[in-house]
């Protein structure tokens, strides 16, 4: 049977596979939805038939992608995040990556986590809990902005020009906003320092301190993060928990093969 082509909106030419976009609909449209939603719901957000759909739903919650809780409604599972996990690049980061959070979370009594930048939104892949009654932390699995996380930002500022391009424009295309005016300018003077370090973009009180974990090329795969909150009876300051993290960052880097870029070396005498 023939295959219809197509030309996108980039002019490069594509294979229509309307079985498989509507699947895809479908679980991108639920990845917005927590409490998940019905069929008929799922169908009206689509500007699809419930019988479009149906068919579509009951292959993913075979398939384990979905499941249908109480009240009719499909909500995505965690097969899409393990897999992500389990993807070999990933895995190892993650690997490689967890014993120094663990040891950071330790000596700083402060929570971390690592975030990468995938579909034009940030993911946490990796989260350790500071060994305290009280504190901060973001949620494993969770997703954000990359305009409202300094995870974001810090990948943004230490990616090629090539790679930032294709950032910038998977964020549009998934928003439907424009890149900030003073975007280039607040990446630039994220590179100079070789981190981030300011109030967090979402909570009062916290403030975020961001390195970049860097691949063989030198160019920004993800970000180590700590949302700091000061300890009334605690010795360790802002300034040693910075040197801290900036020392983890390095040493995750340097177990995945990565390379180090000058940037990280100024920040030492910041």
């Amino acid at each position: 049977m023939a295959t219809r082509k197509s030309k996108a909106k980039t002019g490069r030419l594509t294979y229509a596979t309307p079985a498989l976009e509507k699947g895809l609909d479908i679980l991108e449209l639920l990845a917005k939805q927590p409490a998940g939603l019905t069929k008929s719901q799922i169908a009206r957000e689509l500007d699809r038939t419930v019988s479009e759909v149906f068919r579509m739903l009951v292959c993913l919650e075979q398939r384990g992608y979905i499941s249908q809780a109480q009240r009719d409604e499909y909500a995505l599972t965690l097969k899409m995040f393990k897999m992500v996990q389990e993807h070999p690049p990933t895995e190892r980061l993650i690997a490689e990556a967890l014993p120094v959070m663990h040891r950071f979370a330790q000596a700083s009594l402060q929570s971390c986590h690592l975030g990468v930048i995938e579909n034009g939104r940030v993911v946490i892949l990796a989260q350790v809990n500071a060994p305290t009654a009280t504190g901060f932390y973001v949620k494993l699995g969770s997703t954000m902005d990359v305009m409202e996380a300094s995870t974001g930002y810090v990948v943004l500022s230490h990616q090629s020009d090539v790679q930032r391009q294709n950032t910038l424009a998977e964020w549009t295309r998934v928003t439907g906003r424009k890149v900030p005016a003073n975007l280039r300018e607040h990446l630039a003077r994220i590179r100079r320092k070789g981190y981030e370090e300011r109030d967090s973009y979402q909570v009062r009180g916290v403030v975020n301190i961001s390195f970049p974990i860097f691949d063989d090329r030198g160019s920004a795969i993800s970000a180590l993060t700590t949302p700091y909150i000061r300890h009334i009876e605690t010795q360790t300051s802002q300034k040693d928990v910075t040197l801290e993290l900036r020392r983890s960052a390095e040493e995750i880097t340097a177990a995945i093969g990565g390379r180090v870029k000058d940037t990280i070396s100024l920040a030492r005498k910041s």
